[in-house]
Protein backbone atom coordinates (compact mmCIF):
# COMPACT_ATOMS: atom_id res chain seq x y z
CA UNK A 1 0.00 0.00 0.00
CA UNK A 2 1.15 3.59 -0.65
CA UNK A 3 3.15 5.09 2.55
CA UNK A 4 0.55 8.06 2.63
CA UNK A 5 -2.29 5.91 2.80
CA UNK A 6 -3.01 5.45 6.89
CA UNK A 7 -2.55 1.77 7.87
CA UNK A 8 -4.71 -0.50 9.42
CA UNK A 9 -3.88 -1.10 13.34
CA UNK A 10 -5.82 -1.66 16.55
CA UNK A 11 -8.00 0.97 16.24
CA UNK A 12 -9.27 -0.10 12.87
CA UNK A 13 -9.44 -3.87 13.82
CA UNK A 14 -11.39 -3.33 16.82
CA UNK A 15 -13.89 -0.55 14.86
CA UNK A 16 -13.69 -2.98 11.86
CA UNK A 17 -16.21 -6.33 14.42
CA UNK A 18 -18.39 -3.37 15.36
CA UNK A 19 -19.06 -2.38 11.66
CA UNK A 20 -19.56 -5.85 10.81
CA UNK A 21 -22.62 -5.76 13.83
CA UNK A 22 -23.96 -2.28 12.82
CA UNK A 23 -23.60 -2.23 8.61
CA UNK A 24 -26.71 -2.21 6.89
CA UNK A 25 -28.55 0.05 4.71
CA UNK A 26 -26.57 2.89 3.46
CA UNK A 27 -22.92 3.08 5.25
CA UNK A 28 -20.58 6.08 5.02
CA UNK A 29 -17.02 6.13 5.89
CA UNK A 30 -15.44 8.80 6.32
CA UNK A 31 -11.73 8.86 6.36
CA UNK A 32 -11.50 5.50 4.85
CA UNK A 33 -7.78 5.54 4.80
CA UNK A 34 -6.76 2.09 3.44
CA UNK A 35 -10.68 1.33 3.44
CA UNK A 36 -10.76 -1.83 5.69
CA UNK A 37 -13.66 -0.50 7.24
CA UNK A 38 -15.83 0.22 3.81
CA UNK A 39 -14.52 -3.08 3.11
CA UNK A 40 -16.40 -4.48 5.92
CA UNK A 41 -19.46 -2.75 5.75
CA UNK A 42 -19.03 -3.46 2.09
CA UNK A 43 -19.43 -7.33 2.57
CA UNK A 44 -23.07 -6.20 4.41
CA UNK A 45 -24.71 -3.92 2.06
CA UNK A 46 -23.36 -2.94 -1.25
CA UNK A 47 -24.43 0.71 -0.58
CA UNK A 48 -21.08 2.11 0.55
CA UNK A 49 -19.63 5.51 0.06
CA UNK A 50 -15.55 6.18 1.47
CA UNK A 51 -14.28 9.33 1.73
CA UNK A 52 -10.64 10.47 2.60
CA UNK A 53 -9.21 13.93 1.98
CA UNK A 54 -6.05 11.90 0.53
CA UNK A 55 -6.73 11.57 -3.41
CA UNK A 56 -4.35 8.08 -3.05
CA UNK A 57 -6.58 6.25 -0.38
CA UNK A 58 -9.69 7.92 -2.57
CA UNK A 59 -7.99 6.03 -5.93
CA UNK A 60 -7.32 3.07 -3.17
CA UNK A 61 -10.31 1.84 -2.04
CA UNK A 62 -11.55 2.58 -5.91
CA UNK A 63 -9.58 0.01 -6.79
CA UNK A 64 -11.33 -2.15 -3.87
CA UNK A 65 -14.61 -1.78 -5.86
CA UNK A 66 -15.96 0.47 -3.45
CA UNK A 67 -17.07 4.01 -4.65
CA UNK A 68 -14.85 6.73 -2.96
CA UNK A 69 -14.51 10.46 -3.12
CA UNK A 70 -12.24 13.11 -2.22
CA UNK A 71 -13.66 15.10 0.61
CA UNK A 72 -12.53 16.80 3.90
CA UNK A 73 -15.00 15.14 6.09
CA UNK A 74 -18.47 16.13 4.84
CA UNK A 75 -17.68 18.59 2.05
CA UNK A 76 -18.44 16.56 -0.90
CA UNK A 77 -21.12 13.90 1.08
CA UNK A 78 -24.53 14.35 0.03
CA UNK A 79 -27.35 12.61 1.54
CA UNK A 80 -28.46 10.89 4.49
CA UNK A 81 -26.99 7.57 5.76
CA UNK A 82 -27.98 4.51 8.24
CA UNK A 83 -24.78 3.60 9.48
CA UNK A 84 -21.63 6.96 9.67
CA UNK A 85 -18.08 5.26 10.30
CA UNK A 86 -15.45 7.68 11.63
CA UNK A 87 -12.07 6.51 12.85
CA UNK A 88 -10.30 10.09 12.89
CA UNK A 89 -6.80 11.51 13.54
CA UNK A 90 -7.73 11.52 17.37
CA UNK A 91 -3.85 12.67 19.30
CA UNK A 92 -2.76 15.76 20.04
CA UNK A 93 -0.75 17.46 17.57
CA UNK A 94 3.23 16.46 17.94
CA UNK A 95 5.58 19.05 16.63
CA UNK A 96 8.26 16.28 16.01
CA UNK A 97 5.53 14.50 13.40
CA UNK A 98 6.35 14.76 9.71
CA UNK A 99 3.44 16.33 8.18
CA UNK A 100 2.04 13.12 6.58
CA UNK A 101 1.68 11.37 9.70
CA UNK A 102 0.53 14.28 11.67
CA UNK A 103 -2.63 14.23 8.99
CA UNK A 104 -2.71 10.72 10.09
CA UNK A 105 -3.05 10.41 13.71
CA UNK A 106 -3.10 14.63 14.85
CA UNK A 107 -6.76 15.28 15.70
CA UNK A 108 -5.56 18.87 16.14
CA UNK A 109 -3.50 20.64 19.38
CA UNK A 110 -5.66 19.59 21.61
CA UNK A 111 -6.69 15.68 19.59
CA UNK A 112 -10.50 16.30 19.44
CA UNK A 113 -10.73 19.29 17.34
CA UNK A 114 -11.74 17.41 14.33
CA UNK A 115 -13.94 14.93 15.95
CA UNK A 116 -15.45 18.19 17.22
CA UNK A 117 -16.03 19.26 13.67
CA UNK A 118 -17.12 15.65 12.51
CA UNK A 119 -19.72 16.11 15.10
CA UNK A 120 -21.17 19.33 14.55
CA UNK A 121 -21.71 18.21 10.74
CA UNK A 122 -22.37 14.65 10.66
CA UNK A 123 -26.12 15.28 11.99
CA UNK A 124 -27.52 16.57 8.81
CA UNK A 125 -26.37 13.18 7.14
CA UNK A 126 -28.16 10.78 9.57
CA UNK A 127 -31.08 9.29 8.47
CA UNK A 128 -33.88 9.26 11.21
CA UNK A 129 -32.74 5.85 12.63
CA UNK A 130 -29.22 6.32 11.94
CA UNK A 131 -26.15 5.73 14.02
CA UNK A 132 -22.35 6.59 14.23
CA UNK A 133 -19.80 4.70 15.38
CA UNK A 134 -17.06 6.80 16.30
CA UNK A 135 -13.59 5.58 17.44
CA UNK A 136 -11.08 7.70 19.49
CA UNK A 137 -8.57 7.66 22.16
CA UNK A 138 -8.52 8.06 26.24
CA UNK A 139 -5.71 10.99 25.34
CA UNK A 140 -8.47 12.82 22.73
CA UNK A 141 -9.82 15.42 25.33
CA UNK A 142 -13.30 15.12 26.83
CA UNK A 143 -15.08 13.92 23.42
CA UNK A 144 -18.11 12.82 25.72
CA UNK A 145 -18.94 16.22 26.60
CA UNK A 146 -18.61 17.28 23.19
CA UNK A 147 -21.27 14.55 21.80
CA UNK A 148 -23.32 16.14 25.24
CA UNK A 149 -23.18 19.51 23.56
CA UNK A 150 -24.10 18.14 19.80
CA UNK A 151 -27.47 16.58 21.74
CA UNK A 152 -26.58 13.00 20.41
CA UNK A 153 -27.38 9.70 22.53
CA UNK A 154 -24.38 8.00 23.29
CA UNK A 155 -22.76 5.05 24.52
CA UNK A 156 -19.72 3.16 24.93
CA UNK A 157 -19.85 -0.20 23.19
CA UNK A 158 -16.10 -1.31 23.53
CA UNK A 159 -12.55 -0.44 24.46
CA UNK A 160 -9.11 -1.90 23.93
CA UNK A 161 -6.28 -0.80 26.62
CA UNK A 162 -3.16 -0.06 25.17
CA UNK A 163 0.58 0.51 26.85
CA UNK A 164 -0.13 4.24 26.85
CA UNK A 165 -3.63 5.22 25.98
CA UNK A 166 -7.12 3.28 25.73
CA UNK A 167 -9.02 3.12 22.50
CA UNK A 168 -12.83 3.67 22.76
CA UNK A 169 -15.52 3.05 20.65
CA UNK A 170 -19.02 4.96 20.95
CA UNK A 171 -22.26 4.26 19.38
CA UNK A 172 -24.19 7.69 18.96
CA UNK A 173 -27.50 8.43 17.74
Amino acid sequence: MHKSIYEPSDDSYLLEKHVNKYAKGKVLEVGTGSGILAKAAFKKTKDVLAVDINPESVKHVKSLGIKAICSDLFANVEGKFDLIIFNPPYLPFERKEDRETALQVAGGKKGHEIIKKFLKQAKKHLEKNGKILLLFSSLSGDIEGIMAKEEYKFRKIDEKPLFFEKLLVYELR
